[in-house]
């Protein structure tokens, strides 16, 4: 099997039986444990703490849990003068809605004045579903990035999500953990290293590797079926998961673009702005390589199954084995 036997994958990843769980109840999951490792850790949210998953601190540390209501801008501002006060403060809403709606109180109350804030942003991307495009965060990447000190995290599944939650716990500064709804396949296992600004090599082709995918989020189990399927048809493929957006991976990345000349970005978002983005501006500085890019064109979400939009916008395996041989065409 090409999974990387070095960071111990879950075996039964390909099977049609394959465990799911949401990624979001790893940041549940997460919250819980990083309050119990530290009293400092409390939680805000803004009136979705069953969507978030915020619901289960809530009932064992009641004491350590604020419900803001629908103010999201309060929360984050409200969060900054707890953290202010030595707290670790957790605020979690719909990723639409924070860091969407209260985009200006994160850049300024939290991360102009380097406040130890951790944001979780869940129902990120098109595959919420039936919400519709006012409920698809494709942006918030793009919104979060480009905020001096904030580090962005995007697990791929709901265990690496809890370990990522963990480590934004014991990190010093601003943090924004995006998350998906829907249940996903178990990628990775509780014995996967998991390290803030640390690429990892998921998927090792029994070939020389001709293109390098470079994933993130759920679209990562989508870029390993791709990536088995065009071995099987010849092609090799490299799959690298993203897990920290930013600071990222440069090395890996420009490795990455080294060993195999082509690559393939995979992500769950707008291509203008997102993860595709750095990768193309790593490479055209220091690696000039043919890159495609899997992702959202320019356009909103709308309403639907969330397996349809994800075909619907070019994101399924078809499309990514597509992308893969056209940038292989291009070398």
């Amino acid at each position: 099997m090409p999974l990387n036997p070095k960071i111990k994958l879950n075996p039964k990843l390909f099977d049609k039986d394959a465990e799911q769980l949401p990624i979001r109840k790893g940041y549940g999951d997460g919250l819980l444990e990083a309050g119990k490792q530290d009293k400092n850790v409390v939680a805000l949210c803004a009136d979705l703490t069953g969507s978030t998953m915020t619901s289960t601190f809530s009932k064992v540390f009641p004491e350590r849990f604020v419900q803001m209501g629908i103010g999201e801008q309060s929360m984050a501002s409200v969060a900054s003068g707890i953290a202010a006060m030595g707290k670790i403060p957790f605020l979690a809403s719909y990723a639409m809605f924070s860091p969407g709606r209260n985009w200006e109180q994160i850049r300024t109350t939290i991360c102009y004045n380097n406040q130890n804030v951790k944001i979780a942003g869940a129902h990120a991307g098109v595959s919420v579903g039936p919400d519709g495009g006012t409920h698809q965060a494709i942006e918030d990447i793009a919104i979060t990035r480009v905020i001096p000190r904030m580090t962005v995290l995007t697990p791929c599944d709901a265990i690496e999500a809890k370990k990522a939650t963990l480590a934004a716990a014991k990190m010093k500064g601003p943090v924004y953990i995006r998350l998906a709804r829907e249940k996903t396949p178990i990628i990775t296992t509780e014995e996967t290293p998991f390290e803030i600004g640390k690429a990892q090599y998921f998927f090792m082709p029994s070939g020389a590797p001709q293109v390098g995918i470079i994933a993130i989020g759920a679209l990562v189990y989508n870029a390993m079926v791709a990536a088995k399927e065009l071995e099987a048809e010849g092609i090799m493929a490299t799959i690298v998961n993203l897990g920290t957006v930013k600071p990222m991976d440069e090395k890996t990345v420009i490795e990455l673009a080294k060993t195999t000349g082509a690559i393939v970005t995979v992500e769950e978002h707008q291509i203008h702005g997102g993860m595709g983005s750095l990768v193309a501006q790593a490479c055209a500085e220091k690696q000039p390589t043919p890159i495609e890019f899997i992702g959202v064109r320019d356009v909103f979400g709308q309403s639907g199954e969330p397996n349809e939009l994800i075909e619907h916008y070019g994101m399924g395996v078809s499309h990514i084995k597509q992308a893969v041989k056209k940038v292989i065409a291009r070398k």
